[in-house]
């Protein structure tokens, strides 16, 4: 029996109802690949900022939560060994039917086709063509990229750039801890 799987809050959700946006560096690390790749992507506009494109010398890029995770689906696939070609197929088909709940579709690929599946029935489908196949669970890419940004730092949108103060997370009890005791320690 197959119970409908709980997608988790939405992106706007995630992001703090869009107001907050992340620079190209936390966007790396949460989402774990390079700076060169993600500059790449931008200019090729396979994953474009939507928070804040740059606009010229010295302005940084603003990823929303659901660029990340898009990011993340983008790695993944990459991992697996789909050319970027198809990946860039299979990521503009999902912006051109208008994909918002993004946590509910799993991308299937047999390394060359990537196929959107919202349904246990379409899985299933895809399976009994005797192809090996990897699925990717985009609801699970929004739990990964909540973790990585747990510990990462934020803009608000719709500060100019120059005055954004960089919102940090919240700190640890553990984080708090430690330094408590190495504060105790220096002091002793």
């Amino acid at each position: 029996m197959h119970e409908p799987r709980d997608p988790g809050p939405s992106a706007e959700q995630q992001a703090g109802d869009g107001e907050v946006g992340y620079r190209g560096v936390t966007a790396c690390s949460a989402v774990g690949i390079s700076y060169r790749q993600l500059d790449y992507w931008a200019r090729t506009a396979l994953v474009v900022p939507s928070v804040r494109d740059a606009s010229g010398s010295g302005t940084s890029r603003l990823y929303s939560f659901r660029d990340l995770v898009v990011l993340k689906v983008v790695k993944r696939l990459l991992d697996a060994g789909v050319s970027l070609q198809n990946i860039r197929k299979a990521i503009e088909a999902l912006r051109s039917r208008g994909v918002d709940d993004l946590a509910g579709i799993t991308l299937i690929s047999d390394g060359t086709t990537v196929y959107e599946c919202r349904s246990p029935e379409e899985v299933v489908d895809l399976l009994q063509g005797g192809q090996g196949v990897f699925g990717i669970a985009i609801g699970g890419a929004f739990k990964e990229i909540q973790g990585s940004l747990s510990h990462l730092p934020a803009e608000p949108v719709g500060v100019p750039e120059q005055d954004a103060p960089v919102v940090e997370p919240e700190a640890d009890s553990v984080g708090d801890e430690l330094a408590a005791r190495r504060a105790r320690r220096r002091a002793g």
